[in-house]
């Protein structure tokens, strides 16, 4: 459905962009606005801005940028209309029903034929494994220590040895070819027919937070490879925003998230009364996924397998869940290889014993960097302090890190200040080289993005800001210059809306302008505009001369344009348009 620009604004003006933005992004409060790490793109210094007075957020790091329906469709991966009816209900708005927008519909359609199609394909897979051809995979899940009532409540299933079976089903449910290939359930091969994605697995649904069919995943039960086949992503689904097992553990009342590595690991845990247990979906852990946990706890004991390949898992994973404002231990499964094996070998009850023993993650850390430096050669402590130094300077809360600091120097007999000097001239070069690093990535992002003088867009920019800022400067230039002069379409599109606000009597509402773009490109570029600032130290002399260049700046750039597109032959429109550049720095203003 298409809503009206005052149901829009209705539900952005109830939906606080802090507010909004909180649930995913961890937001530390700095002047007047609020910053935190971009949860768009990788960063170790928080490059995101919430601006509460106009209700916007922009990243400097990689431009992203818009208001709160923006930033819930870019984070949830929704349409417009779709984040407009998840907003709406969380402000307990009534949505009327007005008319359809055809390309919203459209993917809205998709999606619902999508989530029908895979109910309809686990539905398949479920009694598959009840039925004629289930005796060897419900045997071996049997085997492997899973009750009736655990292979019920997961929704586990079985793919037949025809390779053709799903697609036989589906096609006699009235779906179509199209529909099978988008949902990644079938695979044509010219000259060969048809096949099932995971034909002859063990199938694993994967659900969302709503417990929704979104994916499923195949395992072998003997020794072929690829041992687990994950779902392609789709419209509904995306591995990196998903964590298998969330839509039980969220129910859970403990504080903290058992994060595993595989299927098995979270229904042996579930099984066994640890219903706090989530997997990630065949990849490493993702910040979306990070950020997901966070939603709900503030705590996770990572459980990976005891191999070399878990602990480096583990190691990575740890400044992930950090970055989310996530406090993380370690549980220690040796001798046994992962949680199913420790669960059946030893019980639950040893199980709660090691979560209650869970390593604190830093002294994690610490003895696997151990492992690397011979310390009882001074050439190597040297190195190992070193290298443990780097790792300090990542506790961002200066208590913290003294504690940590006092701690390794306790442990490593050094003394505390030559430690904590150590940190911070590791620390201080650590920040100018990721300072720079960010600063040449925006340059890049700048010479691929713009092919306007970048110069001209700025000044178009600090004069929008200061005007949506200051709008009885606007009463002082309207005579001079208008939205035609702006750089480029858009920037001229947001002056005459700006304009406009003001000339009806109302203070310019940025956060209801963006909302009037589609594109989330067009919504970060708006966003940009508004964060264009004068420096602090700037006084307001050198403010009030600074203002009047940007606006003589503009109106000649658009003047410039005019001549540009005025007819050769036209005489009397050349000699009016360099007779007004030639006034333009005698005006008052």
């Amino acid at each position: 459905m298409f809503y009206s620009e005052e149901i829009i604004d209705e539900v952005r003006e109830k939906n606080d962009i802090v507010d909004t933005i909180s649930p995913y992004v961890r937001l530390t409060k700095r002047g007047a606005n609020y910053v935190g790490l971009c949860p768009f793109h990788n960063e170790k210094t928080p490059s995101f801005s919430v601006n509460t007075d106009k209700q916007i957020f922009h990243c400097f790091g990689c431009g992203v940028g818009g208001n709160s329906i923006s930033f819930v469709m870019k984070y949830e991966n929704l349409t417009f209309t779709e984040a407009i009816k998840q907003m709406a209900d969380k402000a307990g708005i009534n949505l009327p029903e007005e008319y359809d927008n055809p390309e919203s519909v459209k993917r809205a359609d998709l999606r619902t034929r999508l989530f029908e199609i895979y109910k309809e394909a686990a539905k398949f897979y479920y009694f598959q494994l009840r039925g004629d051809y289930g005796d060897y995979p419900m045997t071996y899940l049997k085997d492997r220590g899973l009750t009736d009532k655990t292979i019920n409540d997961f929704g586990l299933g079985y793919s037949v040895k025809s390779s053709n079976a799903l697609y036989n089903y589906l096609k006699s449910k009235g779906y179509s070819d199209e529909l099978m290939i988008k949902a990644e359930l079938v695979v044509f091969k010219e000259g060969k027919g048809v096949f099932d994605m995971f034909w002859n697995r063990v199938i694993f649904p994967i659900m969302d937070q709503n417990s929704k069919v979104i994916a499923f995943g195949g395992r072998v039960m003997g020794e072929g490879e690829p041992k687990y086949l994950n779902s392609k992503e789709t419209d509904i689904f995306n591995k990196r925003r998903n964590l298998y097992g969330l839509n039980f553990a969220k129910h859970s009342r403990s504080p903290f998230m058992l994060l595993c590595e595989g299927y098995m690991d979270v229904i042996a845990l579930h099984q066994a009364g640890f219903t706090n247990a989530v997997a990630s979906l065949g990849t490493a852990l993702t910040e979306e996924q990070a950020r997901l946990i966070a939603r709900y706890v503030k705590e996770v004991i990572i459980t990976y397998d005891s191999d070399g390949a878990g602990v480096k898992a583990a190691l990575r994973a740890l400044p992930i869940l950090k970055s989310a404002g996530i406090r993380t231990k370690i549980l220690k499964l040796a001798p046994y290889k992962d949680p199913d094996e420790l669960i059946k070998a030893a019980g639950h009850e040893e199980f709660e014993e090691r979560i209650k023993n869970a390593e604190n993650s830093f002294n994690f850390e610490l003895s696997n960097i151990e492992k690397g430096f011979n310390l009882s050669e001074p050439e190597g402590k040297t190195e190992f302090l070193n290298k443990v130094a780097e790792r300090l300077t990542d506790f961002e809360e200066e208590l913290e890190r003294e504690n940590y600091i006092a701690a390794v120097a306790e442990k490593y007999f050094v003394s505390k200040e030559t430690l904590t000097k150590l940190v911070n001239k590791i620390g201080g070069a650590k920040e100018i080289r990721e300072t720079y690093r960010e600063a040449g990535e925006r340059i890049k992002k700048n010479d691929r993005t713009n092919t306007a003088d970048e110069g001209l867009l700025k000044t178009n920019r600090f004069l929008l800001s200061i005007i949506a800022d200051k709008p009885e400067y606007y009463h002082r230039i309207k005579n001079i210059v208008s939205a035609r002069d702006f750089a480029t379409p858009l920037y001229k599109d947001v002056a005459g809306r700006i304009f406009g606000q003001i000339g009806e009597g109302r203070k310019p509402n940025v956060a209801e302008i963006i909302s009037r773009y589609e594109s989330g490109e067009d919504q970060a570029l708006v966003a940009a505009v508004f964060e264009e600032k004068f420096d602090a130290e700037v006084d307001e002399k050198e403010r009030e001369k600074a203002f009047k260049e940007i606006v003589i700046k503009v109106r000649r750039a658009g003047l410039a344009e005019e001549m540009k597109a005025a007819d050769s032959n036209d005489a009397k429109l050349f000699t009016e348009i360099t007779k007004k550049q030639r006034e333009l720095n005698k005006l008052d203003f």
